[in-house]
């Protein structure tokens, strides 16, 4: 936080002069900056070429450990649209919003688009430490978009702030965002009928756990070494001797690990019961090699569906 206080500092000082972006401003387009990947590439669906897309967190680097640079600050002041998450992982977005002039600027916060749910500490889980400051505070699940009728409900927002941006283009918003939706509605049909047809309601997870909305959607348990916004990385053993137990327990075949992990835990879990290590992703951020080819959001769950039908065999 300390951080941050110095570069808005700076960024009042200087005026951003000396900021540059290395995408040049198509001002031709409507600016939309975004702090995660799913919602970049909701915006690049609904937008369609009428629309400048911006990740802000970059390619590669975690959400929850990202911070601010001045450049960053500059994308948020020169968009038209912004889109954050809302929870504890960016906090930071206060300090920037009330130190940027924002009367022209379209927010969106990712917990207001659709009801949020409470992180839960399940059987075996490493608990994180708190500070006392936090303790009894209520934690939701900022992974929101990992449910396709969230995403659907997300691009509706979408849609519906860039029609009142760009009145002249609402129609080309609206045409997109009933096309992406069609898609998001077959998805949400096959991991449906992937679970329907699935022999075991339950999946493991050696890694963080942010799919609460995943898992609510379809009516599957889970277990897992942390909730999805713990900021640990190195369970307890009795969390991995729990998790070793309930696969050889259930005759797991996978064990999974998200994206951007050091799979060390699921790894473990893995030689230890013979299960299969497999990712499955969240969409919060991809490597930058996916980024370059043009991963989607799209193409992400369809190998979540893939990866989810063999842990249910």
């Amino acid at each position: 936080m300390k951080r941050l206080f110095l570069v808005l500092a700076l960024v009042m000082s200087v005026g951003l002069a000396g900021c540059g972006n290395k995408v040049a401003i198509d001002k031709n387009k409507l600016q939309v900056v975004t702090t995660v990947f799913a919602t970049y590439d909701f915006a690049r669906q609904v937008g369609g070429d009428k629309v400048q897309a911006t990740m802000l967190v970059p390619p590669g680097a975690e959400m929850h450990a990202y911070e601010p640079t001045p450049q960053d600050i500059k994308k948020i002041k020169d968009s038209q649209v912004f889109v954050y998450v809302g929870g504890e992982s960016d906090e930071w977005v206060k300090k920037i919003l009330s130190s940027v002039d924002s009367k022209n600027l379209k927010v969106i916060r990712l917990l207001d688009t659709v009801k949020p749910v409470e992180e839960v500490i399940k059987p075996g889980m490493t608990e994180e430490k708190k500070d006392t400051a936090e303790l009894g505070e209520k934690e939701y699940d900022e992974h929101v978009w990992t449910s396709p009728e969230n995403a659907m409900k997300i691009s509706a927002k979408l849609a519906e702030v860039f029609s009142t941006v760009d009145s002249a283009n609402k129609s080309i918003y609206e045409k997109n965002y009933l096309a992406y939706a069609a898609k998001l509605t077959a998805l949400d049909k096959k991991f449906k009928d992937i679970v329907a047809h699935g022999n075991r309601k339950v999946v493991v997870f050696g890694d963080r756990f942010p799919l609460r909305y995943f898992v609510d959607a379809y009516g599957f348990d889970y277990f897992a070494a942390f909730p999805g916004c713990a900021r640990d990385t190195e369970p307890s053993a009795s969390t991995v001797a729990f998790l070793i137990d309930k696969v050889n327990a259930e005759k797991i075949p996978v064990v999974f690990h998200i994206e951007l992990s050091n799979e060390k835990i699921a790894k473990a879990i893995a030689s230890a019961t013979g299960a299969k290590v497999l990712q499955f992703n969240t969409c919060h951020n991809v490597p930058k090699d996916q980024f370059e080819k043009g991963v989607t959001y799209m193409s992400l769950m369809e190998e979540n569906a893939k990866a989810l039908k063999e842990a249910l065999q």
